[in-house]
């Protein structure tokens, strides 16, 4: 039964919360080292592969939906109506917590980074340094916040959402405006890597910057009418996301190239305060862009911790999670699953730079989407799927997890075992849990045998 406590504007919020939090400040940096000027078409053909895999998920969605319109699911209810496998069910949502763990954990980690490089605030206190604090501090703030329920959530969403969007299109526009009327400056749009293997690759890394909105799957018992509010909302926020990645990187690009190199997380506060001084405000463009990266950070981290409290709900109550995780019957996320779920992140949060970690959870993103976009390209005769939008959605995510990889491999070599080993243990505690029974039965069988011979 829904409650109607998100109504379509908090929806666009939560899908944004979760999209542009991570794709500007988490991976422009990145983006921008494999295809240089080209790094705006990196992100409208993640945005082109992100949408065929919503377009499936909205498909399968309405397919798995009761006929009251309401009860639908996200990946794991797919999985098991689909396939009739439990187990495989289980095994793509403990891997799916895994990324919500660790993009939560990224946004965490970008939000102290943010927050020391404002002017008043030190790096460390009496030797301490204060980012991993803030850091943990964010995370805490954001699971007091959710504990208030859906309604707090989704207006203190909105708000941060419409700041940062504010802000971000303000810096983008005025940022591409500043340098055409630059002579000094030079707009480079890529033209000459369009062609090259640059902008693809890139795409396949960026793709992780679009995992926010099928958050909302996860939010069907907060909406009043699911089934017409969450695409209203996916194919809004979509677009709005492409847009705003374009207009910032083309933007950034140009004014800032070398912090985009040695600095990623901060070169939009650079490229900020290259345009205000142009009036005389260096300092204050600079301020204003750390803020909206706060608030963008913290609506990231907002967004994922709403939903992935509801989709461990309802893992809850398929038997998928130990009861001890929380109790399903309540209203609303459980209070021990949102403290289960922060405390996790606080520590990855507090640990390091998370490479291996985000690595996985993109990786883990593109997998699921991909296989989403492959189970609706299996149900493409029933109503309202087609097979074009699907098979596209399939074909890309698979090409953008072979580039991830071969990105890691050639670039981050470290990373990439390290992301190989996280891989190894996930599936192992998954195979541990989900195929537990089977191993009782084995070990007292095997443990009788040595004592015959």
């Amino acid at each position: 039964m829904t409650d109607g406590s998100l109504g379509v504007s908090e929806a666009v919020s939560m899908a944004l919360g979760g999209m542009i939090g991570g794709g500007i400040y988490a991976v422009l940096g990145v983006v921008t080292t494999i295809a240089g000027g080209a790094t705006w078409i990196a992100f409208v053909m993640a945005g082109i592969v992100a949408a065929c895999a919503s377009y499936s998920y909205i498909g399968l969605n309405r397919l798995v939906a009761d006929a009251d319109g309401t009860g639908g699911g996200g990946s794991v209810t797919f999985v098991q109506s689909f396939t009739g496998n439990s187990d495989l069910a289980g095994m793509v949502g403990w891997t799916l917590l895994v990324g919500y763990i660790g993009s939560m954990a990224m946004y965490a980690f970008a939000f102290g980074e943010f927050a020391v490089a404002l002017p008043l605030l030190p790096a460390s206190a009496a030797g301490v340094p204060l980012r991993p604090v803030i850091s943990v501090g964010a995370v805490a703030g954001f699971v007091g916040l959710n504990l208030l329920g859906a309604r707090a959530t989704g207006s203190v969403e909105t708000l941060l959402v419409g700041a940062k969007v504010l802000v971000l299109v303000a810096f983008g526009v005025g940022g591409v405006l500043y340098a055409l009327v630059t002579p000094s400056i030079s707009v480079d749009l890529g033209g000459s890597q369009i062609a090259s293997f640059g902008p693809v690759m890139a795409a396949g890394v960026s793709f992780v910057a679009f995992q926010g909105w099928q958050l909302l799957f996860y939010d069907q018992e907060s909406m009043a009418d699911p089934l017409e509010e969450i695409p209203k909302a996916i194919y809004s926020s979509i677009p709005v996301a492409v847009a705003i990645y374009v207009v910032v990187a083309v933007a950034t690009y140009a004014l800032a190239p070398q912090a985009l190199q040695a600095n990623p997380h901060t070169a939009l506060t650079e490229a900020a305060s290259t345009v205000a001084g142009a009036v005389g405000f260096a300092t204050a463009g600079g301020v204003v862009l750390s803020l909206s990266a706060l608030f963008s950070t913290g609506s990231a981290i907002n967004a994922t911790l709403f939903s992935a409290g509801y989709f461990a709900k309802g893992m809850l109550s398929d038997d998928l999670l130990p009861d001890r995780v929380g109790d399903s019957s309540v209203s609303g996320v459980p209070s021990r699953t949102l403290l289960i779920l922060g405390a996790i992140t606080a520590v990855f949060s507090a640990y390091g730079s998370l490479e291996a970690i985000t690595s996985f959870a993109s990786l883990s993103f593109i997998v699921v989407f991909g296989a989403m976009s492959a189970l609706a390209f299996t149900q493409r005769d029933a109503e309202p799927l087609t097979g074009l939008w699907p098979a596209i959605g399939t074909v890309g995510t698979s090409g953008f997890f072979v580039l991830l990889l071969y990105h890691l491999f050639r670039a981050e070599r470290g990373t990439f075992y390290a992301v190989v080993l996280i891989a190894v243990a996930v599936v192992l505690v998954e195979l541990l849990y989900f195929e537990r029974a089977v191993i009782e039965e084995e070990i007292p069988y095997i443990a009788v045998g040595d004592r015959a011979d």
